[in-house]
């Protein structure tokens, strides 16, 4: 999966930081959407409640979602993130089918091969991948025309709802709810729509189970090879205070060693932990990877009674992430939960001119 040393993003992590935008479910907060309004017209009969499915609003409040990638462009962003964090057949289930275990059932891989052959949700899935990436599409190359600096849209593929790697039977460690081939077949309809809509990379981000990472990996190499397109990968985990992954508990070396095979754009961390706990995993991982390294962390710990509901300002987040800088850790940087246009601005003003980490050798 090695890309052309010549592809855009890739010289411009030689000569600086590139900025990576924020939360987009955080600045959708601040619109003060309610749940008719997430359901607009088309979805207003539906029996579950939808205003946390925040990859809807890119069909039913397109004017809101553009307007948030267009606040993040103009706060700095290079790298504009696709609305389709939860933009899968089996993830967008959760809002559209009957819970079985509310009657009696279970979820397991029969009822998700029923979710993987429903005509409607994967259909949705489609639409939202595609008409996310378009709208990104649409407003990276206007904010970069106008400003003489290219932007780029990276189609984000997020954890799923679903574990590979655990089972939720306290009694039977071997079940598993869905199988490998069932969360491939739905990564591949989520990157095929997020390239037919447009997008220049594709990010596997918030890593929390290693092994549902890998299931997208091999759903990014199948496509590629079977449609006969390339694009940049960047891969982003999430990590705990130990430094591993959430689910499959794997320690930051080993996540890059399980992954570096795909030859990414870029490696990173995102999310989990505000950036002063996940200094030291950023800089291990650092250590070990000879690509590109990225650190899009939340805005602290959660706090309910902060305005975006974590407790780092802009300010805060731009001393943190120029320390970052400073030390020679990252290529990419930005923010990920509680992270508005406002922290990105001001990380981009605090990161403009500090060399990047140097690609191609780990230390």
């Amino acid at each position: 999966m090695a890309i052309s040393p010549t592809h855009p993003l890739e010289q411009i992590l030689q000569n600086r930081i590139a900025i990576i935008d924020g939360a987009m479910g955080t600045t959708i907060r601040t619109y003060g959407m309610a749940e008719a309004d997430i359901r607009a017209e088309r979805f207003k009969d539906s029996s579950k409640d939808l205003l946390n499915n925040g990859d809807l609003f890119s069909i039913t409040q397109p004017d809101m979602i553009c307007d948030i990638h267009r606040r993040f462009l103009e706060a700095g962003a290079d790298i504009l993130e696709t609305n389709t964090f939860g933009a899968t057949s089996i993830t967008q289930s959760e809002f559209f089918v009957d819970d079985p275990r509310e009657h009696g059932g279970r979820k397991d891989p029969e009822f998700y091969q029923k979710i993987i052959d429903d005509t409607m949700l994967g259909d949705l899935a489609w639409e939202i991948n595609e008409t996310s990436a378009r709208q990104c599409r649409e407003w990276a190359d206007r904010v970069g025309n106008d400003t003489g600096r290219q932007r780029f849209v990276a189609g984000a593929i997020g954890p799923l709802t679903v574990s590979l790697s655990n089972s939720p039977d306290a009694d039977d460690a071997g079940f598993r709810v869905v199988t490998f081939d069932q969360v491939k077949t739905a990564y591949m309809q989520q990157i095929r729509a997020l390239i037919a809509g447009g997008s220049d990379l594709l990010l596997v981000e918030t890593i929390f189970d290693s092994l549902n990472a890998k299931a997208a990996l091999v759903a990014i190499r199948e496509v590629f090879d079977e449609d006969k397109v390339q694009l940049p990968i960047m891969i982003s985990a999430a990590v705990g205070r130990g430094g591993e992954t959430l689910i499959s508990a794997q320690t930051t070396e080993a996540f890059w060693n399980a992954v570096q095979h795909v030859k990414p754009l870029s490696v990173g961390l995102n999310c989990s932990l505000g950036p002063d706990l996940m200094y030291p995993f950023l800089d291990e991982l650092s250590t070990k990877a000879n690509v590109a390294i990225s650190c899009y962390p939340n805005a602290g710990l959660p706090n309910p009674l902060s305005e975006t509901g974590f407790d780092l300002g802009p300010d805060d987040m731009a001393r943190y992430l120029g320390d970052f800088a400073r030390a020679g850790l990252v290529n990419i940087a930005g923010g990920c939960c509680g992270n508005t246009p406002e922290h990105i601005a001001a990380i981009a003003k605090a990161l403009e001119g500090l060399p990047p980490r140097e690609i191609g050798a780990s230390r």
